[in-house]
């Protein structure tokens, strides 16, 4: 018992060493050569990476208490160039000295970012995530699982670890309705709509500053934002040389290697930043592996008005085609169920027998070489100069070159369905074959951006900007015959269809903020957007998709903000969008039928915002509501076409609606608890169902019902508590629960997603040796309570001989208990 006492007795004094802290105070300044250094309140402050505390009114800011040893601070406002600062805790009050950023006229990284951003003053729903917010987040999965912990965000991945095909759903609404930008540049396809970040594996790692914006949010330049808006800045100026380098091992031989290095700001005015990445994995679902590799490259000069900067980077990546899924039974083990995939010819008998054997893993395709296998080179040059003291412009040319290919076996195939001749050998005639086929993107995308920025230096009541894009989508859609067990008058590499796609899109806006009273701001913003889009060929059905469409959307927004009392705002906003049918809805009905209509969206958005800090307490909430009021929408049918696209159809009215609750609480400096809660109601109206015969001829229900818009949960809420017990060791327990989504319009019960409920957890240690500024080993448990559930799927079904109704779903399970550990080093 002694030894124990004495043991204990030892931890405690060797503990209390560890937590000798003392107060760090100082004051931020904002520079300025007309009127000398002004206080500026409001700034963010981190420490080592985590916000602690923000400016007071007066400039000031104390931080109660930094525990011993050195600590990096940094200071950031929108508006204004980052400002780091070196400190070493100690028991005895210290005094930084005076920090000053400079203004918005000594152009940065923050100015290029600020035209597509929202803040405070532009009355929207949003939430930033910093460098040090992803880092901490980043292990080997794709970004969109670095976002899990956002409002109204519901993500989902194909192979079922996180790694290669991965969707985010916010508000319900999928890629195609969220406009992803990188540095302003369009990032989603601009046929599909989609945003295919397989295609670039491990860009979180190059990624300085994200903004999610919930609902229509601010204009920024690519097809209109139909749940919410992604913003991706690669532009931070790091002035400081660097080398990095993170290895990740875990669950599935999942691998993850990268390498970081910058050379700092070379001669005052130079820098040159890079990545290489490699991340492979065998997926947690049988024959789903993936194999990524991708580069970042970033030449820039900075002067103190100009800013230049020339970025590539590019992704490439092969993966097992899991975009099937797996049939209901894999997930029940019903055999009944079973031998009706059997008997409707859903399922072959021995494909029936390999669901029994891998279960809710079981993968439907054996061919070895059934892989996606895409590449994506991208290439941005930007300028950001200073136009005098008031404004200054930022710009950007781009270029986006995209080839690759689906190979897939395909077995007993027609002929005439590859527009070949049947094969006659003496009297027989052979009209089938089994074959590979490969079916080619080849496209390129190019354009340019600009952004007028005013911003007056002694006067922040007003600002300004108008800016716009020019942009032109060139895409050959094509399929060739690779091999084939009867060949009829087919070569190698033969196409058997061809079709070229050509989208032009241009868009003007114009917005201001005016602080019209101390309390009282408002915000206007009017974007008008032009589409041309022509297809010219037939696609692989042999059909003729011929399409000519044009539109013209002109897209208002307004709002106000009234500050409460200080670090209390009240805003309001009302906004409209409107967006073009993307191709899927043209090609994918019958010939001719160009019936796919423009969708139209009145958001209104209305929230409370307090931010309090309180010594070493600090409190953050916001509460939002939203109406989002369509026409036209357009809503997943809860099918796939043969490539895994989810195919839609318009309804003529329909709204989401709800409450977002977020908040952040941390009792003391080394924990804090964070949360976001979303209550939804999301509806169709006047909605007539849609079945099929046996002949799968359409049926249409005659009585139109109110009903749930598919893939849409009424409740999504994500915990985060995060402690920091020890100095360099943070905790984090992550939970996450998502309600029922029905896969299709039906609010039908027995074609829908479970409910469920995963936690996480995650350990990071931080070392800082002599020889290193620092060495951290990282662990990331998913699913920690071994949950089986799936978080995406598709249906379909018809009329059967007796008038019921025969269903097919097919899920996508998500990966029980697994891990991911990873070593990075900082030099």
């Amino acid at each position: 018992m002694k030894k124990y006492v004495l043991t204990g007795a030892a931890l405690v004094a060797l503990t209390g060493a560890a937590w000798a802290q003392g107060p760090v105070s100082g004051s931020l300044l904002a520079a300025s050569e007309a009127t000398g250094n002004q206080p500026l309140p409001g700034a963010t402050i981190y420490l080592d990476g985590q916000a602690v505390s923000a400016t007071a009114a007066d400039g000031s800011f104390l931080l109660p208490a930094v525990p011993a040893g050195s600590h990096t601070l940094r200071f950031t406002a929108i508006g204004f160039g980052p400002a780091t600062v070196r400190i070493t805790g100690q028991a005895e009050p210290q005094q930084v000295p005076s920090v000053a950023l400079q203004m918005a006229s000594s152009v940065t990284s923050e100015v290029l970012v600020t035209a597509s951003r929202a803040n405070d003053r532009t009355a929207t729903a949003y939430s930033d995530l910093s460098r040090e917010d992803l880092d901490k987040r980043n292990f080997a999965q794709d970004l969109p699982y670095l976002l899990d912990q956002t409002p109204s965000v519901v993500v989902t991945s194909d192979a079922g670890a996180g790694v290669g095909y991965t969707d985010i759903r916010i508000r319900g609404t999928g890629t195609t309705g969220i406009n992803m930008t990188i540095n302003g540049v369009p990032l989603n396809d601009p046929e599909s709509r989609g945003a295919f970040l397989v295609n670039l594996p491990d860009l979180a790692s190059s990624v300085s500053s994200l903004q999610v914006q919930r609902g229509v949010g601010t204009s920024q330049n690519g097809g209109a934002a139909f749940g919410a808006s992604i913003n991706i800045s690669t532009l931070d100026v790091r002035r400081e040389a660097y080398a990095e380098t993170q290895n990740t091992y875990g669950s599935f031989n999942t691998w993850k290697n990268n390498v970081q290095f910058g050379t700092g700001l070379l001669g005052g005015h130079f820098t040159v930043d890079g990545r290489l990445s490699r991340m492979a994995t065998d997926g947690y679902m049988n024959r789903a592996e993936s194999d990524l590799k991708s580069y970042y490259l970033a030449v820039g000069y900075q002067a103190r008005n100009t800013l230049v900067k020339f970025i590539t980077f590019s992704g490439r990546e092969k993966t097992y085609q899991a975009w099937n899924g797996v049939p209901e039974p894999a997930i029940t083990g019903n055999r009944d169920l079973l031998q009706t995939y059997v008997d409707n010819g859903e399922l072959s008998t021995t494909n029936a027998e390999r669901v029994l054997r891998e279960g809710r893993r079981y993968s439907y395709y054996t061919y070895d070489n059934q892989t996606d296998n895409y590449q994506q080179n991208h290439y941005q040059l930007h300028l950001s100069q200073g136009l005098g003291p008031d404004w200054n412009i930022g710009a950007a040319l781009h270029l986006t070159r995209g080839f690759g290919y689906y190979e897939s076996y395909r077995a007993n195939r027609r002929f005439s369905a590859y527009n070949l001749p049947n094969v006659v050998i003496g009297n027989q005639t052979i009209t089938r074959t089994n074959l590979i086929d490969r079916k080619w993107l080849d496209n390129y995308f190019y354009g340019g951006t600009f952004a007028l920025n005013y911003q007056p230096k002694n006067n922040d009541r007003f600002q300004a900007t108008l800016g716009g894009a020019a942009n032109r989508f060139d895409n050959d859609h094509y399929g060739e015959i690779i091999w084939a067990q009867y060949a009829s008058t087919s070569n190698i590499r033969q196409r058997y269809y061809f079709n070229e796609a050509t989208k032009s899109d241009y868009n003007a806006y114009a917005r201001a903020t005016w602080q019209v009273l101390p309390r009282l701001g408002v915000y206007g913003d009017l974007q008008l957007r032009r589409i041309d889009y022509a297809i010219n060929g037939v696609e692989d059905d042999q059909n003729d998709v011929t399409t000519r469409a044009r539109y013209t959307f002109f897209n208002p927004k307004a709002g106000a903000t009234f500050a409460v009392a200080e670090g209390q705002q009240l805003y309001a906003s009302f906004a409209v969008g409107q967006r073009e049918p993307v191709r899927a809805d043209f090609t994918d009905r019958p010939a001719g039928d160009q019936s796919a209509r423009p969708e139209r969206l009145e958001d209104f958005e209305a929230g409370y915002r307090l931010n309090k800090t309180r010594g070493p307490r600090t409190l953050q909430l916001e509460a939002n509501y939203f109406y989002m009021n369509y026409r036209d929408q357009l809503v997943a049918t809860g099918q796939l076409n043969d490539v895994g696209t989810p195919l839609r159809t318009n309804v003529a009215r329909s709204y989401r609606t709800g409450l977002e609750l977020t908040g952040a609480y941390a009792p003391l400096r080394w924990l804090n608890l964070s949360s976001t809660l979303t209550l939804s109601r999301n509806r169709i109206l006047d909605y007539r169902d849609v079945s099929y015969d046996e002949e799968f001829n359409p049926v249409v229900a005659t009585e139109g019902r109110t009903t749930t818009i598919s893939y849409s949960p009424s409740v999504v809420s994500a915990h985060t508590l995060e402690g920091q017990p020890i100095k360099g060791l943070r905790l984090a327990l992550l939970y996450k629960t998502v309600s029922r989504q029905y896969l299709d319009n039906s609010a039908n019960e027995a074609r829908s997603i479970q409910p469920y409920q995963v936690l996480d957890f995650r350990v990071r240690y931080a070392l800082r040796p002599a020889f290193m500024k620092e060495i951290e080993l990282a662990l990331l448990i998913n699913n920690v309570l071994n949950r089986e559930y799936v978080a995406n799927g598709y249906t379909y079904g018809y009329l059967g001989a007796s008038g019921q109704q025969e269903t097919f779903n097919w899920y996508y399970p998500q990966a029980t208990r697994n891990f991911l550990v990873s070593v990075g080093l900082k030099l």
